[in-house]
């Protein structure tokens, strides 16, 4: 629809994604590249497997420790946040117990 009527600019269409940061900073500032990322949340996330079987799966193991301790820190977030919709195979809800004061677990 975007071709008859501009309803969205067309630089908002071409401006690699993002979270709300500011101006002229990007993800991939903080983030290993999206393809590595997704492949480590989902081992970790979906699959369960510890930061070991990631890492002998051939992922760098900086990235890998990285990006758990970024799962693990913004826990209270998905704590504070509303219910939300199960969409994945992996549920946040009631199968997803994280420590908040103890020792992560994969050290």
């Amino acid at each position: 629809m975007n071709r008859k009527h501009p309803v969205i600019p067309e630089r908002v269409l071409e401006k690699p994604p993002s979270a709300e940061l500011r101006p002229g900073q990007t993800d991939l500032e903080t983030l290993p590249p999206y393809d590595l990322l997704d492949a480590i949340l989902y081992r970790y996330v979906d699959c369960s497997e510890s930061p070991e079987e990631i890492i002998a799966a051939g992922y760098p193991a900086e990235n890998v420790y990285r990006v758990i301790q970024m799962v693990h820190s913004a826990e209270f977030k998905r704590r504070q946040a509303a219910p939300g919709l199960k969409v994945s195979g992996r549920s946040f809800g009631v199968d997803w117990h994280m420590p908040i004061a103890a020792k992560p677990w994969w050290r």
